[in-house]
This record gives C-alpha cells, sequence and structure tokens, in this order.
C-alpha cells in the first residue's frame, strides 16, 4: 500500500497546476480555475494529516464541482471558441477529475491505515462507482486492487480472507 498522502502524486498534480500557473498564455479565469484547484488540493492534503477527515471530503467534493463546471464549460464553448481555449478548459478538467480521484483513493488509504475498513471499502467503492470514463480506468482499477488487498487486511463481515 502507497503512503496515505501521496506525496509523489501531490507532486506531481501541484507541479502541473503550478507550471499552468506561470504560463504566459493562459487565460484569466483559466488561471483563476487552476489557482482555486490547487487551493482545495492543498487543503485536501493538509485536513487529511490533521485528522479533519469531513474537511478533506469537502475539499474533494469541491475539486469535483470544479469538474463539473468546467465540463459545461468545455461543452458550451466547443462550439463558439478556439481550440487552444476549449483545449486548455479540458486539459484543466480532466486534472481535476483525475485529482478527485486520486484524493478519494488516498482517503480509503487513510482509512485502512487508521483501521476504519468500512469506510475506506465505502471510499474505494465511491471511485469505482464514479469514474466510469474510460481515461479514468486507471483510478477503477487502483480502487478495485485496494478493495481485494483490504478484503485480505480485513475481511468484510460475513466473508473470511482467502
Amino acid at each position: 500500500m502507497t503512503t496515505v498522502f501521496g506525496s509523489f502524486a501531490h507532486a506531481i498534480l501541484c507541479g502541473l497546476i503550478a507550471a499552468v500557473l506561470a504560463s504566459g498564455c493562459a487565460h484569466d479565469t483559466y488561471e483563476q480555475r487552476a489557482a482555486v484547484m490547487k487551493e482545495h488540493i492543498d487543503a485536501f492534503y493538509a485536513h487529511l494529516k490533521a485528522n479533519r477527515v469531513e474537511a478533506a471530503v469537502h475539499e474533494n467534493e469541491q475539486i469535483e464541482v470544479m469538474a463539473d463546471r468546467m465540463a459545461e464549460t468545455v461543452r458550451k464553448r466547443a462550439q463558439s471558441q478556439g481550440t487552444a481555449q476549449v483545449e486548455r478548459e479540458f486539459a484543466l478538467m480532466k486534472t481535476a477529475r483525475e485529482t478527485a480521484a486520486q484524493n478519494w483513493i488516498a482517503l480509503g488509504q487513510y482509512f485502512a491505515i487508521k483501521k476504519q475498513p468500512d469506510r475506506a471499502r465505502a471510499t474505494y467503492r465511491r471511485v469505482v462507482d464514479t469514474y466510469t470514463n474510460p481515461a479514468e480506468q486507471i483510478y477503477r482499477e487502483q480502487a478495485a486492487r485496494a478493495l481485494k488487498d483490504l478484503d485480505m487486511l480485513a475481511p468484510a463481515p460475513g466473508r473470511t480472507s482467502p
């Protein structure tokens, strides 16, 4: 099991967002969204490290809301604006969804380490049920593997370990 606080994934995501913020060609709204998303990511991990699970969940839900709003923006702008703008919005939306999926997996790991297997299972199942796009298969597979690993460590009630 990887570390809960996903330092590597967190660093990569924050680096990608920082690159967006540093690029001179990014549109102001785009930069603002990237900055807000980075704030939510940082807050998610800060809350998780401080054992404020509900606050971490709220931050991750905000990332998902941002992704949903960006998806709507991409759909609307695809018809009226240039390709470059739509591509930037799409890239940020994709990053938001990937970040949220990774954060849910980190939260599942957190619950597993804290010996809360039912909450870990529910969190991993959320990833499997929510992230259904073909590009998100890697997160579904990671969550499914985590569920199997969890069953080895703490079988669900009524089940025995293999």
